[in-house]
């Protein structure tokens, strides 16, 4: 099962959040037509790579992906939860807090295996920092759910949606460290990267939320 959308209207009009989307494709587009090595030396160039660590890689890297799957996984979560988090936020705080939840978690993913030579790319440390600033700011919305086969649509509540999302990135990120068995952080999906992005992102909202657009709450049916 997968999310289609929240309950929540955008009171104001997510540019940024659409503009991220938007770079993302247009990156991904440039590069479609790479083909084996080439994309494989793009990934190099562009991705982070910990034993190669470069500040520059650790911002361009969150506009890579390595397939339409990929990307189409991390637009989805980025358009059901950041508008929102954007609307509360305003568009030059969500801007700097998106960037910050991303460099965060790729340094912490960078820092359990700074060897790694495999390079890292992808959004979702920094959507995983919206979707804990979302958390907190509207643990009472509800997401709508697509079960697939046989086609069922359902609601969710965002506590419960996200907590479980939570839950299965931080399983995960312990099943990968080489305390609990044979380490995988050197490739695949990087949980942990996940995880210190949903982390930073439910504490860096408290400190970035601005007072005023907390006055009006999303179920008054108001504008703020």
């Amino acid at each position: 099962m997968f999310p289609i959308r929240d309950v929540i209207p955008s009171r104001t009009t997510p540019g940024v959040t659409l503009a991220l989307i938007a770079i993302n494709v247009i990156v991904y587009a440039l590069t479609a037509g790479l083909e084996g090595g080439a994309f494989n030396t793009f990934l190099m160039t562009f991705g982070l790579v910990p034993a190669k660590f470069s500040i520059v890689t650790v911002v361009t890297a969150m506009f890579v992906h390595a397939g339409p799957v990929h990307l189409a996984g991390n637009a989805l979560f980025l358009w059901i939860f950041g508008d929102n988090v954007e609307d509360r936020l305003g568009h030059g705080r969500y801007l700097g807090f998106y960037l910050a939840c991303g460099t965060t978690a790729a340094l912490a993913q960078t820092a359990l295996n700074p060897l790694s030579a495999v390079p890292m790319v992808g959004a979702s440390g920094a959507i995983a920092g919206v979707m804990g600033a979302y958390l907190i700011l509207y643990p009472r919305s509800r997401i709508l759910m697509l079960f697939p086969f046989p086609p069922i649509l359902f609601e969710l509540p965002a506590v419960l949606f996200l907590g479980i999302w939570f839950a299965v990135q931080f399983l995960s990120g312990l099943a990968a460290l080489p305390l609990f068995g044979p380490s995988n952080l050197s490739g695949g999906v990087a949980f942990w990267a996940h995880i210190m992005g949903f982390v930073t992102g439910a504490v860096l909202v408290r400190i970035l939320r601005r007072p005023e657009r907390m006055t009006v709450d999303w179920w008054d049916g108001r504008a703020s």
